[in-house]
């Protein structure tokens, strides 16, 4: 069964099965078909979202276990709801306390029947997998080392290693030297780790799922609960993790018998889902960015752009030209953060060359270099091809020649650049069929999403700041705004091609909520009114920025978390700018901290856009309350916009109402049901009744069909029609429309079907008849219209 509309909840310790059932109730009066649960097997103590998986066998005990489970499926069947769940196929817990399997692995080596489950490259870790686990160099800590011989384990504070039959009563070093493992300083990942993992995340391992017994073992339990009818459907975590996403997806959706299922798949730009793929469509980020363009005037963010530039000055890394800023990323990323990852490459590159002499002369730091080059020229996340089979034209396009001759211009020898054709003849797959050709081409696929997420997302994301609300998953900060008729073109296709693909516009990953993204969207209306407002703040900080960069976004978050209590807003603020910088890496990282510079960024934000109470609250509050009806009409639009066009929306937690929350943690706190109702509430539940109500006009048998506008204001309407049932039209820059005179003779054209009935307004509401209707009109009471074809 397709949902009609689904509701994501955040399970975790604070927030388990018996709280969510509490909530069906409520969560059925809503108005959606589904509940979309976070992960629920068995995962790390105390995890708050559950994507670090230690046991696929178990629905985890912190949460209720397989009972509340049951318990919570019986509740939402009683209230007419379903359940959809989240699964992680890419990866698990590298945590052996708590993973069997792993800990069968480094127990027994590569002899262990659990070693085909893990992406362990033991070659070159010397039959020995690398654990980045230490706080400082081995010599340091060998003192924090303890043996427990009748356990058969070796401790390092909380955390526990299996023992090799017949070591443990062995003397310190020669019982390190004999393990399966080597324990080692957590600073050695970047260029020694041997195992795959989940981008730079050495905590979690790469599962082999490939493998018809690993996908058996690691699917058991999801699939039971699917056949018992816990379940419904699925949604599936980072599938450009894997060795062959799309093969992966036809044995899950024969698995299933072809249950709803969608893919956390980041699309970029134009680039469309692979066609084969077994699945209903994305989650939806492909729907965000357009949604959020719609509301962002594209000559403001030029203009703000411009700016930003004066103000901050970024020079290089720190923003000032998008492309710029991702390539220089990316380069980053290569040589840092992702080294021990083109490292394994270039020794599968070796390692394959050296089996055909027309390739043997192709040196390592030829191949090196070639991989490096093309990894960061990579314009999508990752290409999609099989060892072997011949690479389809999209794929080609993931390595395109221009990106070819950029990368060969680096060499000064032409015969050594011939590297660069060879390294892209592995990665799409046409060298063969090879254990280490198949090897390079799923594992350089498999490099590319990993740099380009942590390239894009969770680098220059961060670095380029002109207006902040771009800087979302799936988003292209160097275009920000989309078109009317590029939207409609977008949602036209989605109705003929994945009509049961999801939509979104807050998640657990994104990096700002809906409400905050469209607050600050406002800005690209006003960019002359915020570059002035910026300057009058900086003047009245006592506490200066340590880098104007950092004070530009510091006070756009500020301003689009305005509405928070006093009490909280420094609490929200001052982590997730924390989290802004180091991701960023200009001035402070993760791996290597600059103590004082996020000293100077917490006291900034203290003192400025943090802060409860002065003069520069003062003056963000009344600027906020300045635009509070542009904010609600971006609000409201891109709520409705999303709840009616083609797809399946997913709603996150609390995001009915008013929804302010910042990048994780913050926006993964446990659900709470919105004190009092909202206008926004109120658009919501109407949406989803429809969409409950009418499922065959939004369903997969629906249409779509873009409505026009006509007069001197027709660029501020989105309107359209669904199975000539449903008629939606939603007003956008509401600033700029006012500010050239409103409405005026402007009409919005309604299928002359008529007549048509607001159903936002109690009943019977104002009734429109079909053709020409005046948007001063239909827009008289609030800044959308949802409006129902009577019939009879």
């Amino acid at each position: 069964m397709t949902p009609t509309a689904t509701y994501r909840l955040q399970l975790q310790p604070d927030f388990p099965f018996p709280a969510a059932e509490k909530a069906v109730p409520y969560l059925a009066a809503l108005g959606v078909s589904h509940l979309h649960l976070s992960p629920v097997l068995e995962a790390v103590p105390g995890s708050r979202h559950g994507y670090d998986v230690v046991d696929h066998s178990r629905v985890r005990r912190e949460l209720g276990g397989e009972e509340g489970l049951r318990s919570l499926a019986a509740a939402a069947r009683e209230h007419g709801l379903g359940l959809v769940l989240d699964i992680v196929p890419n990866h698990m817990a590298a945590v052996p306390r708590y993973n069997r399997q792993l800990r069968e692995v480094l127990r027994e080596g590569r002899s262990s029947p659990y070693a085909r489950w893990f992406d362990i490259d033991w070659a070159a870790g010397g039959d020995k997998v690398l654990l980045p686990v230490l706080a400082g160099p081995l010599g340091g800590e060998l003192e924090a080392l303890t043996v427990d011989a009748d356990a058969e384990v070796l401790r390092y504070g909380e955390q526990e290693f299996p023992l090799r039959a017949g070591t443990a009563e062995l003397p310190l070093p020669e019982l390190l030297d004999a393990q399966h493992y080597r324990l080692a300083w957590w600073r050695l990942a970047r260029t020694e780790l041997n195992y795959r993992r989940f981008f730079t995340v050495s905590e979690l391992i790469g599962v082999r799922v490939e493998h018809p017994e690993v996908f058996d073992a690691t699917h058991g339990k999801v699939l039971e609960l699917l056949s018992d009818g816990v379940l419904d459907g699925l949604r599936i975590d980072h599938p450009d993790g894997l060795a062959d996403p799309a093969a992966y997806l036809r044995r899950l959706n024969e698995a299933t018998g072809g249950r709803w299922t969608v893919v956390e798949k980041i699309l970029t730009g134009d680039e469309h889902l692979p066609p084969g793929w077994a699945v209903a469509g994305t989650t939806g980020y492909d729907a965000l960015h357009r949604i959020d363009g719609l509301f962002t005037d594209p000559a403001g963010a030029a203009e703000l752009l411009g700016h930003y530039r004066e103000f901050a000055g970024p020079p290089g890394d720190r923003g000032g030209y998008w492309k710029a800023t991702v390539r220089r990323a990316a380069y980053r990323v290569a040589t840092h953060e992702l080294a021990a990852e083109t490292a394994w490459l270039t020794r599968l590159a070796t390692s394959a060359c050296a089996a055909d002499p027309a390739l043997r002369d192709h040196a390592p730091w030829a191949l090196r270099t070639a991989i490096r080059e093309l990894l960061v020229r990579v314009p999508v996340y990752r290409p999609y091809v099989t060892a072997g089979v011949p690479p389809t034209r999209i794929a080609e396009e993931t390595l395109p020649e221009d990106a070819v001759r950029e990368a060969k211009a680096v060499f000064s020898v032409p015969e050594e650049a011939a590297a660069v054709d060879t390294v892209r003849d592995l990665a799409l797959g046409r060298l063969g069929d090879g254990e280490e050709r198949a090897a390079f081409c799923a594992r350089f696929a498999q490099t590319a999403s990993a740099l380009h997420a942590k390239s894009v997302e969770d680098t220059a994301f961060y670095r380029y700041v002109p207006l902040v609300s771009a800087t979302e998953v799936g988003g292209d900060p160097g275009r920000p705004a989309v078109t009317v008729d590029e939207f409609h073109a977008f949602a036209t296709r989605i109705a003929r091609d994945w009509p049961a693909t999801g939509t979104v516009l807050t998640t657990h990953d994104t990096k700002r909520s809906a409400d905050v993204r469209a607050r600050i969207a406002v800005l690209s209306e006003c960019p002359e009114r915020w570059a002035a407002l910026v300057a009058e703040l900086t003047d009245a900080t006592p506490v200066a920025a340590p880098d104007p960069q950092l004070a530009w976004q510091s006070w756009q978050s500020g301003y689009g978390c305005a509405p928070l209590p006093a009490d909280e807003l420094g609490a929200r603020l001052e982590p997730a700018l924390l989290k802004a910088v180091r991701e960023a890496g200009l001035f402070t990282s993760w791996t290597e901290p600059d103590v004082a510079y996020e000293r100077a960024v917490t006291d900034f934000v203290a003192a400025g856009p943090g802060n409860g109470s002065g003069t520069a609250r003062r003056l963000v509050t009344a600027f906020a309350e300045s635009l509070a009806p542009q904010v609600r009409a971006n609000v409201l639009g891109a709520a409705l916009v999303q709840l009616t066009m083609p797809g399946v929306p997913d709603l996150y937690q609390g995001t009915e109402s008013e929804y302010l929350a910042l990048v994780d943690p913050d926006n993964r706190s446990p659900f709470r049901r919105p004190a009092e109702t909202s206008e926004k509430q109120v658009v919501t539940a109407a949406a989803l009744g429809l969409r409950r109500e009418l499922p065959e006009v939004f369903g997969e048998s629906g249409t779509y069909v873009p409505l026009g506008a006509r007069g001197p204001a027709a660029g501020h309407v989105v309107a359209f029609c669904r199975s000539g049932e449903v008629a939606v039209a939603v007003t956008r820059l509401s600033l700029r429309l006012a500010e050239d005179g409103g409405w005026r003779d402007t009409v919005v054209e309604l299928p002359d079907a008529g007549p048509w009935r607001d159903v936002l307004e109690p009943s019977p509401g104002r009734e429109f008849t079909g053709g020409a209707v005046a948007a001063g009109e239909l827009f008289a009471e609030r800044p959308v219209a949802l409006l129902r074809r009577v019939r009879g």
